[in-house]
């Protein structure tokens, strides 16, 4: 089972708030109104994920035209898993995540970010962070090395 956590919601509602502003102060865009209610409902019971298929549709969509802005993987291109390594010095993520990246969920995909973000130990937060960073640049994401962080 995978999940959306309550900080990818934030930073979704955060993208839309200034993707499609509130003309009056009080009136929210249908994909805020969307995400606004799953994350009052987790507030509410004091839950820090969301099972990703049991997203209401529309809000679903909206999380996901913000995930579509940030970036598809964390490699800077150093991979030690074709080393031999379990663990990617360069991304962070296990070998197996690297091996079933292109099959894994929206939801999954966030999860794995999430982790070698608090865990920070990976090279592309530290040695080779301006790979990230270019690599950051050209997917147009504003929110990708630190998903931890609410823009």
């Amino acid at each position: 089972m995978s999940s959306i956590h309550i900080t990818d919601i934030e930073a979704a509602i955060n993208h839309w708030r200034e993707k499609k502003p509130s003309p009056d102060g009080i009136t929210l865009a249908p994909e805020l109104r969307a995400l606004a209610e799953v994350y009052a409902l987790m507030v509410y019971y004091h839950e820090d994920e969301a099972d990703e298929t049991s997203f209401p549709p529309k809000a679903m969509a909206a999380w996901r035209a913000w995930y579509d802005t940030t970036p598809d993987t964390p490699c800077i291109a150093i991979c030690s898993t074709s080393q031999g390594d379990e663990m990617c010095k360069g991304c962070g993520r296990t070998f197996e995540e690297v091996q079933l990246w292109p099959e894994m969920s929206p939801g999954a995909k966030r999860s794995t970010w999430r982790r070698i973000s608090l865990e920070a130990s990976a090279w592309r937060f530290g040695r080779y962070a301006d790979r990230a960073v270019e690599n950051r640049g050209r997917s147009g994401a504003d929110l990708t090395d630190r998903p931890d962080r609410v823009a």
